[in-house]
């Protein structure tokens, strides 16, 4: 590949000690020996382009593009405090970033999926990455909780690993990596998911840590309402209907929003403006 395989432990130095106690552990495992340097290789071309990024967007792009040599197409990223339940950002910064299929970001928010969804639930008791099927079959798992799952595959989001990401604080994270077919994801596999996702969640800290707090985003009156109603899971024409405007003032309004939150979608402008306590739902 032009150059000898990256060993991950140099490239860890710097980071928290059970990272590296995690890198030794992959090292051990009996993987074959051209499937472990290949995976060295990925992992560490992933540490090498995040040196020196600062963006949480370019950092989230990278790490997107390593989760594809795992063949998830499909990343989530989201940030907690102690008290919360469900996701949303905290203070200042995009802690919350996913590429989720726009359709099911919407299904999830308008039938109320954050305040059941058994990953949260799970991730707030367990410190290492799990496998959504070991969830689905878990005794304790209900089928309102099963059935996030069930209608997360219709969206072809049918498998998934989850890596809980928790703070000194009491604060946690979670990412999720997710593939659209029914295939188990092998041991090795979690793993590099998991320390990719570490590595991912506190360059992410120190990028937001380095802004600071900023001011919240100023909304008009029209554009909190229109956001207000997206977040309540209505579409533009529903809104266009409760605030007797057309379908194109409301995507005019939400566009502004987006632009203003600096956000690709509409799901996540509603999540970050409830954050920012524009919107309370």
């Amino acid at each position: 590949m032009g150059r000898p395989p990256i060993t991950a432990v140099s490239q860890l130095r710097g980071l928290a000690p059970r990272v590296s106690d995690q890198l030794s552990l992959v090292s051990s495992m009996h993987f074959p020996k051209a499937a472990k340097e290949a995976l060295a290789v990925e992992l560490g071309r992933f540490l090498d382009h995040t040196d020196g990024v600062s963006q949480s967007e370019q950092l989230f792009d990278l790490l997107s593009a390593f989760a594809l040599n795992f063949d998830c197409p499909w990343i989530a990223y989201g940030s907690l405090t102690p008290d919360q339940r469900f996701l949303k950002p905290v203070q200042r910064g995009p802690a919350v970033l996913l590429n989720y299929p726009e359709e099911w970001q919407e299904r999830y928010f308008k039938m109320g999926y954050d305040r059941i969804d058994p990953i949260i639930k799970t991730s707030r008791k367990r410190a290492g990455a799990f496998r959504w099927s070991d969830v689905y079959n878990d005794a304790s798992t209900t089928e309102d909780e099963r059935r996030v799952f069930d209608e997360a595959a219709t969206f072809g989001l049918r498998s998934g690993v989850s890596v809980p990401l928790h703070g000194p604080d009491g604060s946690f994270a979670i990412m999720s990596f997710a593939q659209p077919w029914d295939r188990e994801f092998q041991n090795r596999t979690v793993t590099y998911l998991q320390l990719a996702a570490f590595h991912f969640h506190v360059r992410v800290a120190k990028s937001e840590n380095s802004r600071g707090v900023g001011e919240t985003p100023r909304l008009s009156l029209r554009e909190r309402e229109c956001i207000l109603w997206a977040a309540r899971g209505k579409s533009s024409w529903e809104i266009g209907n409760i605030l007797g405007i057309s379908v194109n003032t409301v995507n005019f309004h939400i566009k502004n929003v987006m632009q203003k939150l600096d956000v690709g979608s509409r799901t996540v402008a509603a999540i970050k403006a409830v954050g920012f306590g524009i919107i309370d739902l």
